[in-house]
């Protein structure tokens, strides 16, 4: 039976190492004031710092996920560890012996999976690396060398050689006491006809550490002709290797990437030790797998998303580059806001690029050059005629719907601008309301409509256009509350929510398509649901009771009951500041559906119907009337 660690023992090792440093393997922390540190959240996606560490208490806490606790309880969630695995962990770091209670203490038998396997990991590293100085490894060491690689370099980076036997590693494993079962769950061992043989033979080793440095797994290149295998294998999926979850090189790159605020990402690990080599400490790459949302994760934590942050892709112009570059803009438009491409001359790697023209050109290379949005529209636009009118026409309708998927609208405007003159379309703000049109449309019946809004010419007419009802869910990036409208958006729900006599009843009649933001849509939805504000007056918490019975799910019960004890931005909240956000949200309302109609015109222009043009400049009249006494009369004209 596993015995029990000592008590006084778990304190020492809590005292022992100070939270911060642990944390900060993770993730980038900077100063919160009163003593206190602050960073990215590691175990909820955020986009401004909301997760505190208090070095003095040993403890940490997220504001945004309410995650909590201290050394221990963190390691223990980020890392997936038991409590027995976490204070072993720790006691090693601090170089403390623990004493074991109920049984003693058998490290064979007591030691957790994780770390087991990170122990077999270790042992391999060592193997391979001294392997790399025997005979057989000649052929490795000369392609090292061809590459521009000495016996520092792959000293510094830990590069080895897997024998070419059958069970060189296996042999060699169990004799430092490790079962078969975790040969094989590690990833390091397969089965064989006669038992475990090793599954990496013949090859280049490299080891694939985590953030905090501990290797997890490896990428093996092939040397030989006579290898039917891959030209790179790497560790299959195990308990502590996900490939989706780790860049190589992190554990170098980590302490640079947040000191400068900038990440290069490159192709190969040839192009990572390639770029460390040449003084671009901050690079890492993807290990047999397209760059994706967990790695845009990892790298938020390090950059912390300040005002500076770069990142730097430096894959190469073909379609695989380009695409590997694009998902970035896909899965995360905050980080693709800050990202850059670099293509090297003659679609050489970093590797390549050193060996031709030296370190310089390597440090070159990966300075900003171009943003990811105007890659990205060039990629497109490039594809098209623009000599035509035709060719310009379909480039746009591409185009705009890529533009019409960035959140931000001052950003969005900026880039239909760009999209413009790459098009060759002299009308700027044609563009720009074209772009808005297409982003009403994919927000409205949500998901990939943009583009099938592209392709069948946008939003119909105004005649007879009803407003659409978004779902009840919602899904995106998080709100943008430095944007004035999502703002107001937001102080209005608030009433609605906790002063609800302040707002009714002239807020049950403003429809959900008057919130731009589809969280505080689906929050309107909700009221709707519940019977509108007017229920809170008799009420109030039975009425909130019922708005979030009213959610389709968590996420949208979370937002509700957020809103609900939130303090409001201004100092006096009476009828005023109320009949202001009324206003406000109102007026916008108005001045988007005035655009809509007038955007429908020209985009129409002689081929709308003579009766349909009078009724839609009739209902623009009208609005702009309506918009001219809100303006003068405030609440009193809602």
């Amino acid at each position: 039976m596993a015995g029990r660690i000592n008590d006084d023992d778990v304190k020492a090792v809590r005292d022992a190492v100070p939270i911060d440093s642990v944390v900060s393997e993770y993730l980038q922390l900077r100063n919160a004031g009163g003593g206190n540190l602050k960073g990215l959240c590691p175990f909820h996606d955020e986009k401004s710092p909301s997760f505190q560490v208090s070095p003095g208490k040993g403890l940490f806490h997220c504001f945004g996920c309410q995650e909590g606790g201290d050394t221990i309880a963190f390691v223990m969630k980020i890392d997936h560890l038991s409590f027995s695995e976490t204070v072993e962990r720790l006691a090693a770091k601090a170089g403390i012996t623990l004493r074991y209670e109920e049984g003693g203490y058998n490290p064979s038998h007591q030691r957790g999976e994780r770390i087991r396997l990170i122990e077999a990991h270790q042992a391999a590293a060592e193997f391979y690396v001294r392997a790399l100085e025997s005979p057989e490894a000649e052929i490795g060491r000369k392609f090292l060398a061809e590459r521009g690689f000495d016996q520092d370099a792959a000293a510094h980076f830990r590069v080895g050689y897997s024998p070419a036997g059958w069970d060189h590693l296996t042999r060699y494993l169990r004799g430092k006491g490790f079962s078969d079962k975790e040969l094989i769950t590690s990833g390091l061992s397969q089965d064989g006809r006669r038992g475990p043989i090793d599954r990496f033979r013949g090859r280049l080793m490299w080891p694939i550490s985590d953030t905090a440095g501990e290797i997890v797994g490896f990428g093996a290149r092939k040397l030989r002709d006579d290898d039917n295998g891959p030209k790179y294998l790497n560790t299959p999926e195990t308990p502590i290797y996900k490939k989706s979850q780790v860049l190589y090189g992190i554990d170098l790159a980590k302490k640079d990437i947040a000191k400068a605020s900038r990440a290069v990402v490159v192709e190969g690990y040839t192009d990572v030790m390639a770029c460390h080599l040449a003084g671009v400490t901050t690079a890492i790459a993807t290990c047999g797998t397209a760059f994706g949302n967990d790695h845009i994760k990892i790298l938020r934590r390090l950059l912390m998303d300040n005002g500076s942050a770069r990142v730097i892709f430096t894959f190469d112009g073909d379609s695989a580059g380009q695409k590997a570059a694009l998902r970035a803009f896909e899965d995360d438009q905050k980080f693709a806001a800050e990202t850059y491409i670099a293509i090297a001359p003659d679609g050489m790697d970093p590797c390549d690029l050193r060996l031709a023209k030296g370190d310089d050109s390597v440090r070159d290379l990966v300075e900003p050059r171009t943003p990811l949005f105007e890659f990205a529209l060039r990629q497109i636009v490039g594809r098209y005629d623009l000599e035509t009118p035709a060719g310009r026409a379909a480039a746009l309708d591409e185009a705009a719907a890529v533009v019409a998927k960035i959140k931000t609208s001052s950003v969005q405007r900026e880039v239909a601008v760009q999209l413009a003159g790459f098009v060759g379309i002299l009308d700027q703000e044609f563009v720009v309301h074209r772009v808005a049109q297409l982003a009403r449309w994919a927000r409205d019946k949500g998901g990939d409509n943009a583009e099938r809004g592209a392709r069948r010419g946008g939003p119909r007419a105004p005649r007879g256009a009803a407003p659409h009802q978004p779902a009840p869910g919602f899904s995106g990036p998080a709100l943008n509350l430095r944007s004035p409208a999502h703002r107001t958006e937001r102080e209005l729900l608030k009433l609605a929510l906790q002063k609800p006599a302040l707002v009714s009843p002239a807020f049950d009649a403003y429809g959900v398509d008057e919130f731009t933001a589809p969280p505080y849509a689906a929050v309107r939805q909700c009221i709707a649901e519940a019977g509108g504000a007017e229920q809170g007056l008799a009420d109030n918490r039975e009425y909130l009771v019922a708005v979030m019975d009213a959610a389709p799910d968590n996420t949208v019960r979370s937002l509700v009951t957020e809103l609900a004890v939130e303090v409001f931005i201004g100092k006096t909240i009476d009828e005023t500041y109320a009949g202001m956000q009324l206003v406000h949200v109102r007026l916008r309302a108005v001045d988007r559906r005035i655009n809509d109609v007038q955007g429908s015109l020209a985009r129409l222009g002689s081929h709308v119907a003579p009766q349909d043009l009078a009724a839609a400049q009739n209902e623009v009249w009208v609005l702009q009337q309506y918009a001219q006494s809100l303006r003068a009369h405030g609440a009193a004209a809602l």
